[in-house]
């Protein structure tokens, strides 16, 4: 346990270092370059073809796989640290665009597969896993949050009475709009469009398209709307 405790201390202040000294380099002054070699020896996986610009902050890397051509870009943070089993996997042409805020928290996984592309000031937050699949396309200020507040005794402050944490499964090709947000226990099922502003409260078909405070499904890409005349926000 000693030795264990010893290992992370040397390692968060190996990564405190390292990105205090390379974070800030910009990319006209080779920034790009150097964090994509000399971060390799602080990450679990880091491919040497991976962008990350400047002004991205890491926290437990020992943590979080990096695959290669993905790319991050300025006011990033990716957090993994809280507990041993966190890990955080962006896979291949993955894209992270500005001030997006990824987040683990208490033993959560969340994967983010195959070029898929997140939106700017977008949020994902354990500690539920979560589960983003290929050529996902999250827009702008949405929010993915695999945990709820129990809150069931009045007498009680709320921040006291613990949470649930179910995880979130976005499928393959999905399209969420604008400032979707997705709460715990849901899936998205694969090829389906969440229109601009919509809650997701529970799981949606496959191929849907859905609007709305909560959700709702309105159309099945795969067959007839199921509510005439009714079109979905654009993002």
């Amino acid at each position: 346990m000693s030795n264990q405790k010893h290992f992370s201390k040397s390692q968060r202040l190996k990564e405190l270092l390292l990105i205090t000294l390379l974070g800030d380099i910009p990319t006209l002054a080779l920034g790009t370059k150097l964090r994509s070699w000399l971060y390799r020896s602080i990450f679990a996986q880091l491919d040497s073809s991976v962008y990350i610009q400047n002004g991205v902050e890491f926290l437990g890397t020992d943590r979080i796989s990096i695959g290669k051509k993905a790319h991050i870009f300025k006011g990033v943070r990716i957090d993994a640290q809280g507990h041993s089993n966190n890990h955080i996997y962006l896979s291949h042409g993955v894209a992270i665009e500005r001030n997006v805020d990824i987040g683990c928290l208490d033993n959560t996984s969340i994967y983010i597969d195959e070029e898929t592309f997140i939106g700017p000031d977008v949020c994902i937050a354990g500690p539920g896993d979560i589960i983003i699949g290929k050529r996902c396309l999250i827009a702008a200020h949405s929010g993915i949050y695999a945990n709820n507040h129990n809150f069931s005794n009045p007498l009680e402050p709320i921040k006291s009475q613990g949470i649930t944490r179910q995880g979130i499964v976005i499928e393959n090709d999905c399209w969420l709009g604008h400032g979707v947000t997705v709460l715990d226990g849901v899936t998205i099922g694969e090829g389906s469009v969440i229109g601009a502003g919509a809650v997701v409260t529970k799981d949606i078909p496959p191929f849907s398209v859905a609007i709305g405070v909560p959700a709702r499904v309105i159309k099945n890409r795969m067959s007839q709307s199921l509510e005439r005349g009714v079109g979905i926000s654009s993002t």
